[in-house]
This record gives structure tokens, C-alpha cells and sequence, in this order.
């Protein structure tokens, strides 16, 4: 019977693999849409994500180019790129972005690519007087005006005014850079929602940054950020560090906007380690009632995240790589008053000694997580310590499932 394959027509074979394959996708897709309908409002009754949420590339595609390229995406704070020329560089969904404050104190954000052939402009973090291509010359100003193209006047019909830099939305919130590469999402406020009159005791926008930090995980970009914001893996994977500092957290909060946020009380300094508790700076002189001695964690969907505490605050982004892989920048910063203490730097580096300490103790089993992933993995539930979890989860699905229709 085998060889009855290799009579037919080469044509007819191809038309036949195509439609196998049609119908095997077809058939994925109703098993996804059945999984995510799963997927609940409700975290005490919802499952999980379907794991190929975190290791199937159709879908880190799906990640990539609707999440990541038409939503408002986070992408730290403002003042990282203080002065007229600080630049920074990301890779947004694929997209090279680079973002620089131009001469009259306007953080913009552009294509990191050269009009002329598309070459990478600018790499890393720097301050630059313009932007200027390293492979032909071609060199911008720091609003994106090309203002020097070698030769190029002899060309006919040639505008540099028509060959600026490709130029992205960005808005500013609370301290908080944000930059849509789209035109599917409107405007930030509505994104945001009730974000800033829920964060206001904390008065971010006078917060300021102290130390960024860049690091690739080998897991998937949903999971680095799930695990920030759930405290069911505190005693188990930070029992003798940190664990001890939380105490039973309130429910994640009801939000106008794309992101969750929960409140939760603690028992000393959760933002240093035990025996760093007398080198805590002075609070925010914002804050009253419990708020002085507890953490916000807020999760400003897709990609962002943040941890606020009276004295600290400690951030993360993170951006697909791969299915299983993720570029993640971690930002520290301060109220802005504290800077001015004559031991402002040593006590900080307690700080950091406890984020860094946490997070790698994350990581492991991060990747641990990712590796178990196969086909055979079947959706769970979530504990009560994951609302957080659960109500990205919820959002999650519900743009997939529109997205598969």
C-alpha cells in the first residue's frame, strides 16, 4: 500500500499536505478557543493559561505582533533619558526602537532604523549630539529631521523632509514612559485607566531612578511576570530570604484600565533582607495609614510591573525573544528627597542586595517551569495568592480569542 503514495501527481501530493495541515490547524484552534474559554473572570473558578500560551510560536508570533506592536507597552521610567541627547535602545516586538530626548526636553521614540537602507542607528545607552547612521552618513537631528545625506542632493526628486525617522506614540504617566508602535490602540489615558488616581499616595512622578539593570531569562515573558506578582511561591522558593517579610495580601483590587494591581501589608522592610532592616531610607512623605508599611504590586498589562513600598521602588520589563526566552530591564528608584542623604549610596546597595537576591532565586524556576512545558501539559487552577495572575490570564485570553475569532 505504500507505494500507491508515490504514484500520484507532485502537485496533488503538495494539495493534499495543504489540506492536512488546514485541518490540523483548524482543529488546534477550536481545542485552543475551547481552553481559553476556561479562562475565567472569576480566579476561583478559572483555569489557567493553556500552556501553549508559553511555548507555542503561532502564538508567540500572536505576542509579538499584536500584543507587543499595537498596544501601549511600558518601557520603564522617564527620567532613565534625563538630558537633551540620553538615548536608549529596545527591541519591541521585533521592532528596534530607540528612544532619545531631543533639544527641547521631549522624550520621543523612532524606528532604530536608517531611512536610507534600514541600517541599526544608535546601539545600547549614550547621550549623542544627532543620530547619525555609521554605515552611509546619513545623519538626523534629535527630533528625527534628516539633515545630512552625503550626495544625495544630485539625486532627482530627493526630500529630506520626506525621509525623517519613523516616529512612535509615547506618553507619560506618573513618572512611567509608555510607546505604542500601532494605530489599533487609543490614546493612553484610556488604556490606563484609574491607574494614576489609584497610585497618587505614592506621588511616582517624584520618584527617581537609581540603578536599570538589562538580563535575558530562558523562559517565556508571560511567566517572568507571573511569578512578580503572586505570593504562592514565597515560602517555597524564598523561604529563608524573603518569605518572611509578607504577611496575607489583600484581593487583587477591582481597575478601571489594562492592568491589575494588589496591596498587602508587611512585617518590617520587605524591600531588604533581615539583616538589612536599620539601613531603611525614610519613606515617602506622601503615604499615610497602612499604605507606610506594605507593597503595591501592579502589573500594567502586557509587560510591565512594579512593586511600590514606602521607601522603594523596584520595576521590571520584559520582552519576547522567543517562545521560551525573554530580555528583561529591571529599574530600582527612590523618592526623590532621599537622594540628598549623605549615605544615600551604601544604604541603597542593601537594596539591591534583596531584589537581586530574589530574583535569583526566580530564575531557576523560571526555567524549570519552561522545561516542563510539552503537549501533555493540562491546564490547572489557581490558589487564592494569584488574582493577579488570574486576571491577566483573563485578559489574556479574551484577546486571543478574539484574535482567533
Amino acid at each position: 500500500m505504500g507505494g500507491n503514495i508515490s504514484t500520484l501527481p507532485a502537485k496533488s501530493i503538495q494539495t493534499s499536505l495543504r489540506e492536512a495541515q488546514r485541518i490540523a490547524e483548524i482543529s488546534s484552534h477550536d481545542e485552543l478557543r475551547r481552553q481559553l474559554l476556561l479562562v475565567s473572570s472569576d480566579h476561583q473558578r478559572s483555569a489557567t493559561l493553556p500552556s501553549a500560551c508559553y511555548a507555542d510560536p503561532a502564538l508567540f508570533r500572536y505576542d509579538v505582533e499584536t500584543l507587543f506592536r499595537q498596544s501601549w507597552v511600558g518601557v520603564g521610567r522617564a527620567d532613565r533619558w534625563k538630558s537633551s541627547g540620553d538615548f536608549g535602545t529596545r527591541n519591541i516586538g521585533g521592532v528596534p526602537v530607540l528612544f532619545v530626548r531631543d533639544q527641547g526636553g521631549e522624550l520621543r521614540a523612532f524606528a532604530n532604523s536608517c531611512r536610507h537602507r534600514g541600517s541599526l542607528l544608535l546601539d545600547g545607552e549614550g547621550n549623542c549630539k544627532k543620530i547619525r547612521c555609521p554605515f552611509h552618513c546619513w545623519t538626523y537631528d534629535l527630533a528625527g529631521r534628516l539633515v545630512f545625506a552625503p550626495r544625495m542632493e544630485k539625486v532627482p526628486d530627493f526630500d529630506p523632509a520626506a525621509h525623517g525617522l519613523t516616529e512612535f506614540r509615547i506618553g507619560l504617566r506618573d513618572g512611567f514612559a509608555f510607546v505604542n508602535l500601532g494605530t489599533a490602540a487609543g490614546g493612553l489615558d484610556s488604556w490606563l485607566g484609574d491607574f494614576s488616581s489609584l497610585h497618587a499616595p505614592w506621588g511616582l512622578t517624584q520618584w527617581a531612578t537609581a540603578r536599570t539593570r538589562e538580563f535575558e531569562v530562558r523562559c517565556n515573558w508571560k511567566s517572568y511576570l507571573e511569578v512578580f506578582n503572586e505570593y504562592y511561591h514565597l515560602p517555597y522558593v524564598h523561604p529563608a530570604s524573603i518569605n518572611r517579610r509578607y504577611m496575607q495580601p489583600d484581593d487583587a483590587d477591582d481597575v478601571c484600565g489594562n492592568f491589575t494591581t494588589q496591596f498587602g501589608a508587611t512585617d518590617g522592610n520587605a524591600a531588604l533582607l533581615a539583616d538589612a532592616q536599620k539601613q531603611a531610607l525614610p519613606g515617602a512623605g506622601t503615604l499615610t495609614g497602612r499604605e507606610r508599611n506594605g507593597v503595591r504590586y501592579t502589573w500594567v498589562y502586557p509587560n510591565m510591573t512594579f512593586a511600590a513600598s514606602p521607601d522603594s521602588l523596584w520595576m521590571y520589563e520584559a520582552y519576547p525573544l522567543a517562545p521560551d526566552r525573554c530580555c528583561i530591564v529591571q529599574t530600582v528608584c527612590f523618592p526623590a528627597e532621599t537622594f540628598s542623604l549623605n549615605d544615600f549610596e551604601a544604604r541603597t546597595r542593601h537594596y539591591y542586595d534583596r531584589i537581586d537576591a530574589a530574583i535569583a532565586e526566580d530564575i531557576p524556576f523560571l526555567e524549570r517551569q519552561q522545561a516542563g512545558l510539552s503537549a501533555f501539559t493540562r491546564q490547572g487552577r489557581f490558589s487564592p495568592l494569584e488574582p493577579s495572575v488570574a486576571k491577566f490570564a483573563h485578559w489574556y485570553a479574551g484577546h486571543l480569542r478574539m484574535h482567533l475569532g
